[in-house]
């Protein structure tokens, strides 16, 4: 009993101490917005926004490169020759691998 008496004692004295570890502990570790999980939800958002940038950036190439395809005709033979392997009629093709 004396020592139930005792604990009492100790809440008593330090109970406005006891209720901030307690909010602290539920706040930094415990609730659904705690400190840990915006954390992980910040370093989610900073590798999405690298991968938003990495692909506006490959778009704005790519629609370039469409631009420049629509209004040039040689870049569309440029890409036959290259990707697809044609030729003109007279010509021979060397296809160089690494």
């Amino acid at each position: 009993m004396d020592k139930l008496l005792n604990v009492w004692d100790f809440i008593g004295k330090h109970k406005y101490l006891i209720t901030v570890i307690v909010f602290g502990v539920i706040i930094g570790f415990l609730d659904e917005n705690s400190v840990v999980r915006r954390m992980q939800y910040t370093q989610e958002i900073n590798t999405l926004n690298k991968e938003i940038e990495k692909y506006r950036t490959q778009y704005e190439e790519s629609t370039a490169r469409l631009n420049e395809l629509v209004t040039n005709p040689e870049a569309i033979e440029q890409i036959a020759r290259e990707k697809y392997r044609m030729k003109k009629p007279n010509e021979d093709i060397y296809v160089f691998e690494n």
